[in-house]
């Protein structure tokens, strides 16, 4: 009993002790609440992302200045003999088309450049003017009026010549990629493939059309670039 009594008091006491430390102190180790912690992450989270998209900018703006330095893009040309230049900007390649004749109509596809190989070089090892050569393909469709087969030449254009790879007839609702290709196009009795040559020549599809391509898309290679890279820096500015 003398226990209790003794134990009670000094219960009553820590119990008042504790409230008045609690009242004075709420938080005595300055502990932050989840909710402050979840906050904080999130501002460095958000500063780190800020900080990281300024810096994409700042070598993107960088990189399109040192472009335009070197390099102002030219107005794209709407002819060319001809033909009828469609260039859409943003695509890989151009049209060109024309009528030829009174049923003819032909439409050339024409890539920017597809690829390259190294050039000739002296015996000395001295590269002959530039390190590589260009290529691009060109696929020439010639129709006669609606509803008529579709003559298709697979060319490439190196910059100053055209090779023929293949020629093939197809239907307009058909692709290549379901129909015999025909022979290599250097397969063929070398008096057809001049023949060939020459129906081309006839329609303005000459060497002088594969300068022209590789003077075009070197101007729409450099500009497509440039494009690129706005579309690239106006995305990441968008809030």
């Amino acid at each position: 009993m003398a226990m209790a009594r003794l134990i009670g008091p000094l219960r009553r006491a820590l119990i008042s002790s504790s409230k008045s430390v609690s009242q004075k102190h709420p938080n005595p180790l300055n502990l932050q609440s989840p909710i402050s912690i979840v906050t904080a992450r999130s501002y460095i989270s958000e500063m780190r992302k800020a900080a990281f998209e300024g810096n994409i900018l700042r070598l993107i703006r960088r990189e399109i200045q040192y472009k335009l330095e070197l390099f102002t893009p030219k107005q794209p040309v709407l002819e060319y003999d001809s033909f009828i230049v469609d260039d859409r900007p943003g695509e890989q390649f151009i049209t060109l088309k024309k009528k030829f004749g009174e049923k003819e109509e032909i439409k050339i596809e024409v890539t920017m450049f597809d690829g390259s190989i190294p050039v000739e070089k002296s015996d000395k090892g001295i590269p002959i003017g530039p390190d590589v050569e260009f290529h691009i393909t060109l696929i020439v469709n010639i129709s006669k009026g609606e509803g008529s087969d579709v003559l298709e030449f697979v060319c490439s254009a190196w910059p100053d010549s055209i090779e023929i790879v293949n020629v093939l007839v197809r239907s307009k609702d058909k692709k290549p990629d379901q129909l015999y290709m025909g022979p290599e196009f250097k397969d063929l009795d070398d008096e057809l493939q001049e023949s060939l040559f020459n129906f081309l020549e006839a329609r303005g599809i000459d060497d002088d059309l594969a300068i022209f391509a590789h003077e075009y898309m070197k101007n729409k290679d450099k500009t497509e670039f440039i494009r690129w890279m706005g579309t690239v820096r106006s995305f990441i500015e968008k809030k």
